[in-house]
Parts: C-alpha cells; sequence; structure tokens
C-alpha cells in the first residue's frame, strides 16, 4: 500500500501544469425506488492545450511490464467509469484514456493509451447500469424486508439471570462505536445476547453487516443455528458460513485452474447466475448450501462462497478473515478502509496466540538447500541468490545462535533479491516442472519480508537451532495488540467475548482494547451448589516432585473421586507423558475392570479418533436444551450429548489444552467430573522466556503473563467442561498446591470462590457428602 502511494506521488508529480492530480468524482444514477451513486477518485485528469482530455489510471506493479501486452480489464473498467463521469460534466465530445504501469521495484512506466467517443462511452456505462439494476433492486427491497423484519423482533426467550443488562451492555457498546470485553461464564447465553443486540442495532442502521468470528467449527455452527432461531422467529437475514478451501473443494487436490479442474473453468461465465438463484431461493448459505448450488451451475464453491458474503447480512468466519493480512477478505477490509461492520469475536482468549502468529514469519536455512536442489537442473538462475542467503544464515549461525538478532537487515536484502528474481522466472516460466515447489518458497519468503516492513518494539527476531539439527530465524511479533486494533478499526464496534477471559485486563491489553473500551463480567445463570470445587493440598504437577511416589498420590486422588459415584469423568493433565506416567499407576494400582473403563486421549488423532472418544462419554440424541440450539452433524453433533447413567464409570485420560479440554459440551450425566493436574503452566521455551523478558520490561509481571495467564486458562476451560446447564451436577477436582497461592487464587472467577481444600485423607468424604447433598436436595 505504502509503495502504491509512494508511485502515485512520483509519476503525479512528473506531470506538467496540464495534469490534475486525484480528482474527486462523482454521478447520481436516479431510479423509482432508490439511486445509485457512483464515485471515486481519478488518479489525474489531464486538459492538454488543444482541448483533448484524458483520464490517467496509475496502476503499481511488482511484474516485469514486458509481461502487461494490455490493460487488466478491470482496471479499465475503473478508468472507464471516471472517463463517463467526467465527459458528462464537461460535455465532451470525446475523451482519452491513459492506462499508467509503474514497476514498483524499478519505477520503469509503461502506458497504454485509447480514445472513446461520448457515445462510445455513454453506450459502455448505461449498459453496464442496465445489468447491474437487478442486482441493486435486489440489494433495496432485501434491506426494507430485512428491516421491517428487526424491527418486529423480539428476544426468543425468557431472559436468564443477568442476560439482559448482558444485551444492553452490547448494544450500548455499538451505540459509542467502542469496543467491549466479556467474561461471560458457561450458560448466561453469550451467543444470542451478542447476536441479538446486534441484529437491532442494524435495524437500527448502526451498522449494515455482523461479522461472527471464531476459532472452532463448533462454535461457527453454534452461531448458524442462532441466526436461525431468530429466523424461525420473523427474522429476515442473509447468513453465510465461510468454510477452508480445502474442506470446501470438490475436487480430490485444490489445484485451482481451468485444466485441471471443471469448476474453475468457466466459473466467471455462471457465477453470476449461480449468485443470484442461491440469493432468490435460500437465505443460509452454510457448507452444504453452497456445495449444492456450486454443482448444480458449474462453479468453484469456495469463491462462490465468498462471493456470498457480499450480499449476506452476517458473515460467519475464521478469525482469520479479518485479522490475518493474507486471508483477510479483500472485499470489505481494504487497507485505510472503514465499513458499517459489526465484529463479534468468540472465545476470544484464542486471538492473542492467534494473533501472534499471524503476524509472525520464519525461515529454515535448510529450505534454501532444498530450493538449490530442485532448481538445479533447470537453469532458473537462482543459484547465486540462494548462496547469499544462505551465506548469511550461516554466518548468522555461527555468531548469533539461538539468541535474539538485533537486525536482520543484510539477510532481508538478500532474500529480497532472491524474492524477486524467483517472481520474474515464475512469470516467464509459467509450465516449470518445479514452479509448485518454487512458488510455496515464494509466499514464505514474501511473508517474512511483508512482516519485516512491520517490525518495531512489539517484535523480537531470534534464531534458533532446532533438535533436528535445522537453522531457524523468527520475526517474533509478541505482542499483537496494534495489528489486532487496526484491523477491529474497520469497523464499528467490537464485541470479543469468552468464558474464561480473566485477568479481563490482560485480555484488553493484548487484544487492542483501549482505556475508552468496556468491559463487564456477565453474571452466571447457574448456582454454586451445582458444582464442588475441590483444591488439593499435598499433591503437584512440579517438575521437582514428579516421581513414582507424587504419581501415586495423584492416582490416589483420581480413585477417591470417581469411587463415590459411577458416571463419566475427565482427568486432564500438563502433558502426554506425565499422562502416561500416572495412568499406569492407576492402571496397575487402582483400576477395578468391573466398575470401570479408561481411555487416552493420543498424541495424534484425527477426526474419526476424537468422534470415537467423544462417542464414549455420549450417545448420537442430541440435548433438545441449549440455548445455542446446536444440532451439527459429525464431531459437531457429538458434542451436545447425554446419556443415562451406567453402573461403570467412564475415565477419560486427556491433555490439559488440547482438543477435549475446550469447545465440547456434554451435559448432564455425559461428563460429572474433571479432575485437572497441574496449573496448565506452558513449558519453558525460549519464546516464553522472550515473553516474560518483553512484559518485565513494560513494567508488567513478565511471568504472569508469559506462564500464569495462559495456564490458568487452561485450567478453566477445562473445568467448565462439567456444568453446561441449569440441572447439570458435578466435581471438578483441582490437584496441585499451588492453587492455594493468592497468585492463582485472584485469577478464579467468582463461580469459584466457594471452594473445599482436601488432601489424600479427606477427599473422598469431600466428595461423597456433596453427591449426598445433592441427592438430598433433587
Amino acid at each position: 500500500m505504502q509503495d502504491g502511494s509512494r508511485i502515485h506521488r512520483m509519476i503525479q508529480k512528473r506531470m506538467g501544469l496540464e495534469y490534475e492530480a486525484e480528482v474527486p468524482l462523482r454521478y447520481i444514477v436516479p431510479y423509482e425506488n432508490y439511486q445509485i451513486q457512483i464515485e471515486g477518485r481519478a488518479d489525474g485528469v489531464i486538459h492538454r492545450e488543444n482541448g483533448q482530455v484524458i483520464v490517467d489510471e496509475i496502476k503499481g506493479t511488482y511484474q516485469e511490464l514486458k509481461h502487461i501486452r494490455e490493460p487488466k480489464k478491470v482496471h479499465l473498467m475503473q478508468a472507464l467509469c471516471y472517463a463517463f463521469i467526467v465527459a458528462e460534466k464537461e460535455d465532451l465530445r470525446e475523451i482519452g484514456v491513459r492506462m499508467t504501469y509503474c514497476n514498483m521495484d524499478t519505477e520503469e512506466i509503461k502506458y497504454f493509451h485509447e480514445t472513446y467517443t461520448r457515445v462510445e462511452v455513454r453506450n459502455w456505462f448505461w449498459n453496464l447500469m442496465d445489468q447491474y439494476k437487478k442486482w441493486a433492486d435486489f440489494t433495496y427491497e432485501w434491506h426494507q424486508k430485512r428491516q421491517e423484519s428487526i424491527h418486529a423482533l423480539a428476544f426468543p426467550f425468557d431472559y436468564r439471570t443477568g442476560q439482559k443488562e448482558l444485551v444492553g451492555h452490547v448494544y450500548q457498546t455499538i451505540c459509542h462505536k467502542k469496543k467491549l470485553f466479556i467474561q461471560a461464564p458457561t450458560g448466561v447465553g453469550k451467543t444470542i445476547s451478542t447476536i441479538f443486540p446486534a441484529v437491532k442495532a442494524v435495524g437500527e442502521e448502526k451498522a449494515d453487516r455482523i461479522f461472527y468470528l471464531t476459532a472452532k467449527t463448533i462454535t461457527r455452527t453454534v452461531a448458524k443455528e442462532t441466526f436461525s432461531i431468530l429466523a424461525e422467529n420473523g427474522l429476515c437475514y442473509k447468513t453465510v458460513l465461510l468454510t477452508a478451501k480445502e474442506k470446501i473443494c470438490p475436487m480430490e487436490a485444490c489445484s485451482c485452474n481451468p485444466v485441471d479442474c471443471p469448476y474453475a473453468k468457466g466459473h466467471f461465465s455462471r457465477i453470476n447466475d449461480a449468485i443470484y438463484a442461491l440469493l432468490q431461493e435460500r437465505d443460509c448459505f452454510d457448507r452444504d448450501t453452497v456445495l449444492e448450488y456450486a454443482e448444480r451451475f458449474m462453479v468453484c464453491p469456495f469463491e462462490m462462497s465468498l462471493d456470498m458474503s457480499l450480499f449476506s447480512d452476517a458473515v460467519i468466519c475464521d478469525y482469520n478473515y479479518l485479522f490475518d493480512p493474507y486471508v483477510h477478505l479483500k472485499r470489505f477490509f481494504a487497507e485505510g478502509t472503514k465499513g458499517p461492520y459489526l465484529f463479534l469475536v468468540d472465545e476470544a482468549h484464542n486471538l492473542v496466540e492467534r494473533g501472534r502468529e499471524m503476524y509472525s514469519a520464519q525461515l529454515v536455512k535448510e529450505d534454501f538447500l532444498t530450493l538449490k536442489k530442485t532448481v538445479k537442473e533447470y537453469k532458473t538462475g537462482l543459484d547465486k541468490y540462494i548462496d547469499r542467503c544462505n551465506k548469511e544464515l550461516l554466518a548468522l549461525k555461527k555468531e548469533q545462535c539461538d539468541m535474539v538478532v538485533e537486525s536482520a537487515g543484510s539477510f532481508t536484502m538478500q532474500l529480497s533479491r532472491l524474492h524477486s528474481a524467483i517472481g520474474t522466472y515464475l512469470e516467464d516460466h509459467e509450465d516449470s516442472p518445479v514452479r509448485e515447489e518454487i512458488l510455496q518458497f515464494y509466499f514464505e519468503a514474501g511473508r517474512f519480508l511483508d512482516v519485516s516492513e512491520q517490525l518495531d518494539d512489539h517484535y523480537r527476531i531470534y534464531t534458533r537451532l532446532r533438535e533436528d539439527g535445522s537453522f531457524l530465524i523468527r520475526e517474533y511479533c509478541i505482542d499483537p495488540s496494534l495489528r489486532l486494533q487496526e484491523c477491529m478499526d474497520e469497523g464499528v464496534a467490537s464485541i470479543l467475548f469468552s468464558a474464561t477471559f480473566l485477568p479481563i485486563q490482560y485480555y484488553k491489553q493484548l487484544l487492542g482494547g483501549t482505556k475508552e473500551d468496556f468491559e463487564v463480567y456477565a453474571s452466571s445463570a447457574f448456582h454454586k451448589e451445582q458444582m464442588q470445587l475441590l483444591l488439593a493440598s499435598d499433591v503437584t504437577s512440579r517438575y521437582t516432585r514428579r516421581c513414582e511416589l507424587e504419581y501415586y498420590h495423584i492416582a490416589s486422588y483420581i480413585s477417591d473421586i470417581v469411587a463415590q459415584r459411577n458416571g463419566n469423568y475427565m482427568i486432564f493433565f500438563p502433558s502426554h507423558q506425565f499422562l502416561e506416567q500416572v495412568y499406569n499407576c492407576y492402571m496397575d494400582r487402582f483400576y477395578i475392570e468391573e466398575t470401570q473403563e479408561c481411555i487416552t486421549q493420543q498424541e495424534y488423532m484425527n477426526e474419526a479418533a476424537r468422534e470415537q472418544f467423544l462417542k464414549r462419554f455420549a450417545i448420537a440424541e442430541p440435548h433438545p436444551d441449549t440455548d445455542d440450539r446446536s444440532r451439527a452433524a459429525s464431531w459437531e453433533s457429538l458434542v451436545h450429548m447425554e446419556i443415562e447413567q451406567e453402573d461403570k464409570s467412564l475415565l477419560g485420560f486427556c491433555v490439559l489444552g488440547g482438543i477435549f479440554s475446550e469447545g465440547i459440551d456434554l451435559k448432564g450425566e455425559s461428563l460429572i467430573g474433571a479432575i485437572i493436574v497441574g496449573t496448565g503452566l506452558p513449558q519453558v521455551c525460549f519464546e516464553r522466556e522472550l515473553l516474560k523478558d518483553y512484559f518485565n520490561a513494560e513494567g508488567k509481571n513478565g511471568f504472569d503473563f508469559a506462564y500464569r495467564y495462559p495456564g490458568m486458562n487452561k485450567v478453566q476451560q477445562a473445568a467448565g467442561r462439567v456444568i453446561r446447564s441449569e440441572t447439570d451436577r458435578g466435581i471438578v477436582a483441582l490437584l496441585d498446591d499451588r492453587f492455594l497461592q493468592t497468585g492463582y487464587q485472584k485469577l478464579f472467577p467468582r463461580e469459584w470462590q466457594s471452594y473445599r481444600c482436601v488432601t489424600g485423607a479427606t477427599c473422598a468424604e469431600a466428595v461423597d457428602n456433596f453427591w449426598k447433598y445433592t441427592k438430598d436436595d433433587k
């Protein structure tokens, strides 16, 4: 963007007095019920002494100009719109159009000239408007219908405790055009409590489109079902669910070219008909629906789903589509623009680490050598550039290995030259047999170069010699707050929420919040008597205490807890290795085959294996009573299920922070206990130490920011699997004496204030008393 602006200014300054730069243009086309305003800013309008008028459209490119043999159609169409407006405004008989292409590396310029009569540009423009009118008619009519339905819409449930206040907080935040950070305990109904007021705000013209952003498929499904509930109550709303290309592509391999893909061949000639048909016939554009219409019209389903977002009132998608600079929806989020958008960010605690990854980049020295071997026999001319990069990395490996690097400017310079050379080769050799291998490296190098331009005090560059002997250089984004804030500033307001958003000031700081933004702790709809929280005072997961005796004590706790009532339990451990040690001890010393069954989370599990694991906790009937009304199939359908109590107990040995400690929703007897071993602290590593040092230097508690806060988030997520509805009862046991320390207890949510401290000698009695009380209470 900065290079493009520089090129524009450079060319404009070179022009003479005849050249008027950055000319604002506007033309209004009136229709019966609405008017269409076409506006833009022409890069230049030239008035020659001979009376000739020329519209100049400037385009910066990194492509070699010899490969541009004619203007790109979309560029020429933009210039013709400007030419029409100028011709009408100045009453011209003819008008010239000049397309100016400039290479942003070499500053070389190439021109394309064309002259049109006023009749020609008029005919072209009005033909364009005739084609567009049916889309404009639909947009107008749908907007009227949507707004009327929103005005009549009422909240579809009886408000739970604190829910009405939460809805009000969300609406007021939108009115004030701020961000709101919500600690939303399980059961508050956070999905409906954020979507409903956002929809009502759209009805009051405070915004026009909602983006529901989340990191997990199941929460996207919940959002879709929430819009469906509102539709059942009269809401007219177009909603699209964006699915990753790899998951929606009907081909065995995603090869997006007309030669390999029948859906890509002729896609653009059929896509408008496909979109219009889908708009007329459906309101929810989920994966299956898009695939159905893509098959019917033989168009690319991924591209179609992206196109449908332009006509959707709500876009449900991954964080990437807003925050990732390489994936974000350019249809909406062009740099420097602000749109009438509302951002609802679900499970926003995940966005801290996701943000760090999205704004970081790395390269591995050995990949340069692999690239050299790949291109060796094809005379690409890249060898010398690869060697220079490798030489720079070798110097870093010898002199600055396993340390923070103050500057990698010399390496970056050589990488930039290699990147440019690869780009030239790819343009000249479209049929190269090693094109895919080179292209993948080209993208990775480009990302590294892009991040290098963003480097500031929020970043650290470091090198590492990895266990496999490879050498890595990484541009690591320690604090993603500024980049995340810039993305959210492209909308009207942002609502970020999570059931584990504590301490909220930590998340507010790292997720781009400001002092003017709001935070709220939503009231829990559950009663404290539903859960017994136990804190063990005589066991720990500290490395210094890990031994057979400690494993035995932990296994003994597990045995005492599950012995008091048969049912389903999940036991969470800080690592697979720790899990294995305690599991083996438990099976040797405490396992009772007649009354128990034990299963373990494997280190690598595909989707089928995950489903099988969860099936042991749930049957195939969805739970009928959930605010989110999720009824999705496959993996999603398994996380909203109940089973009746059995004679046997099922013990699932899992990893804290893994796939079963977050995002699953096992209600009732599906899960009656979670036993959490350890405080969830991330393993000490180079990056964690960088985080600690960075925040210490910022005057914060570096240990908290790097270790304690992320660890406690994992603990809270795992504990949150137990109480999922107003009728649930269950045990949460925290097996580590560090939970008794003030540093950890100040991070406990309000719902955890009533706990019982136990030892190995008193744990069984405490659990037994809870179940007896629960039985009597029922």
